[in-house]
C-alpha cells in the first residue's frame, strides 16, 4: 500500500511538461467555455498525482506512457519531491477554485484559473517550475528538512553532475 501511494524520483521532466501543458489546455478551455465539469477533472488529476504520482490520473499516465518517453529533447530526470509539492499547489488553486465557485459562481472562480495556467505555463513551455523554486526556497530558510530531498539540498553536487552528463554526452 505504501507503495502505491508513492510519487516517482526522480522524475522524467518530460512527463512533467507534458502534465503541465494538459494543465494549462485544460484550465483554459475551462476559463473560455465555461465547462465546469472539466474542474472536476483538474481538481481529481492534481488530487491522484498528489496522493499517488501518475498512478491513477489519466493525464499522468498519458505523459509517463505516451508523451514522455518521445520528447527525447526535454528529457532529463528531476528530483521527485518538488515536483509532488507543486503538485500540492496545483490541488490547493483548484480546491480554491471549487469552493468559489460553489460559494460565489464561476464567474468569480474562473478567475483563479489564470495563475494556475500561468505557472503551468511556465513549466509545461519553458521549463520552469514555479512550485519547485518555491521548494527550494523553503528548504533554505529550514521549513523543509534536507531528508525531504536530499539532492535538492546538495545543489553544487547536482550541478557537478549535470556537468559531467553534458560533457561526456557532447
Amino acid at each position: 500500500m505504501r507503495r502505491f501511494f508513492s510519487f516517482p524520483n526522480p522524475v522524467n521532466d518530460a512527463a512533467a511538461r507534458t502534465v503541465a501543458i494538459g494543465v494549462v489546455i485544460m484550465s483554459l478551455f475551462t476559463f473560455f467555455t465555461g465547462w465546469t465539469f472539466l474542474l472536476v477533472l483538474l481538481t481529481y488529476g492534481f488530487f491522484a498525482r498528489v496522493l499517488a504520482g501518475p498512478k491513477i490520473s489519466p493525464l499522468g499516465q498519458f505523459a509517463v506512457r505516451i508523451a514522455g518517453p518521445r520528447l527525447k529533447k526535454w528529457e532529463k530526470f528531476v528530483p521527485g519531491p518538488p515536483k509532488r509539492f507543486a503538485q500540492a499547489i496545483g490541488l490547493s488553486f483548484m480546491i480554491a477554485v471549487d469552493v468559489v465557485y460553489f460559494t460565489s459562481g464561476f464567474g468569480a472562480a474562473k478567475w483563479i484559473l489564470l495563475p494556475l495556467a500561468g505557472a503551468a505555463s511556465l513549466e509545461g513551455f519553458l521549463g520552469y517550475c514555479l512550485g519547485c523554486a518555491v521548494f527550494a526556497q523553503l528548504m533554505k530558510i529550514g521549513l523543509i528538512p534536507e531528508s525531504v530531498c536530499v539532492e535538492c539540498s546538495n545543489l553544487p553536487a547536482r550541478f557537478e553532475r549535470l556537468a559531467r552528463e553534458v560533457s561526456s554526452a557532447a
